[in-house]
C-alpha cells in the first residue's frame, strides 16, 4: 500500500516539483495551498505524513500544525524559508517533528521523509507487546500510550519514542546525538537542539514542574537519563 503524503504549501509551482519527485518514489501525494483546504482534505482522510510550510494565505502554518496536533500524531516536517533558529524551534514546540529550510536538497528531504516514517512503520526494538509499569506510569507499547496515574498523556510519536527509551534504560545517560541517531534516524541532517525540544516538550507533560524534575534528568555537558523511584515490572 502507498505512503499517503500531505503537501501543504502556498507555492504552486514548488508544489507540483515535490509531488512529482515524491511520486517517484512510489508515494501518494495530496496537495493543499490554504489552511482551510488542507483542514478539509485532513480531516476526510488518513495521511502518513505532513509536509507543512508555516507562511500561508490564509493564516501561519504553525496555528494548524497545532491543530493537527490536537487530534492526530501523524508526523508533520516543515519546511519553510524561515532560517532563524527562533522558527525551527517555535515549529518544534508546536509539535513540528523535523524542520528543513529552503533551497533545499530533494534527496536530503527524501531521506528524511524515510527516517521519520521508517521510526513511525518499524517495529522498533524499543517497543514489545507489553504494557509496562514504571513508577507512576503505565506504557502501553503496542497501542504507543501513555498513562500517569489513569491519566492518558497525548504524547506524539516522537515524545513517545523519547520517553520509551529514556524510561525503558533507568540510569543510563543518553547523549544527543544517540537520542537523534536513535529516535529520528539521521545523525547529522538534524540540530541537536530537536531533542532538547522534544525533551523540553515530553517534560512539560509528564513532569510536575519542569524547573525541578523527578523523572527526566540532565546529565549537565553529556545528555539525558531517566530516574525511577521504583522498580520497573511487566503488568497484564
Amino acid at each position: 500500500m502507498e505512503t499517503k503524503i500531505i503537501v501543504i504549501n502556498k507555492d504552486i509551482a514548488f508544489v507540483k516539483e515535490l509531488k512529482h519527485s515524491l511520486e517517484q518514489e512510489d508515494y501518494s501525494v495530496e496537495t493543499a495551498y490554504t489552511i482551510k483546504e488542507a483542514v478539509g482534505k485532513i480531516k476526510n482522510d488518513g495521511f502518513e505524513l505532513v509536509i507543512l510550510d508555516l507562511i500561508l494565505p490564509d493564516g501561519n502554518g504553525l496555528s494548524l500544525c497545532r491543530t493537527i496536533r490536537k487530534h492526530s500524531q501523524v508526523p508533520i516536517i516543515i519546511v519553510s524559508e524561515k532560517k532563524e533558529d527562533s522558527s525551527k524551534i517555535r515549529a518544534l514546540e508546536n509539535g513540528a517533528d523535523d524542520y528543513i529550510t529552503k533551497p533545499f536538497n530533494i534527496l536530503e528531504l527524501k531521506a528524511r521523509i524515510k527516517a521519520i516514517l521508517r521510526r513511525v512503520n518499524m517495529s522498533t526494538p524499543l517497543v514489545d507487546n507489553q504494557t509496562i509499569k514504571i513508577d507512576d506510569f503505565i506504557i502501553n507499547a503496542l497501542g504507543r500510550k501513555l498513562t500517569i496515574k489513569d491519566e492518558s498523556i497525548n504524547l506524539t510519536g516522537k515524545e513517545f519514542d523519547l520517553f520509551y527509551i529514556l524510561a525503558s534504560n533507568p540510569g543510563k545517560v543518553f547523549t544527543r546525538e544517540e537520542l537523534l541517531e536513535t529516535i529520528w534516524g539521521y545523525e547529522h541532517f538534524g540540530d541537536l537542539r530537536t531533542v532538547d525540544v522534544h525533551i523540553r516538550r515530553l517534560r512539560e507533560k509528564i513532569e510536575k514542574s519542569v524547573d525541578s524534575t523527578e523523572y527526566i534528568h540532565t546529565k549537565w555537558g553529556v545528555g539525558y537519563y531517566f530516574s525511577n523511584k521504583k522498580e520497573s515490572a511487566a503488568v497484564d
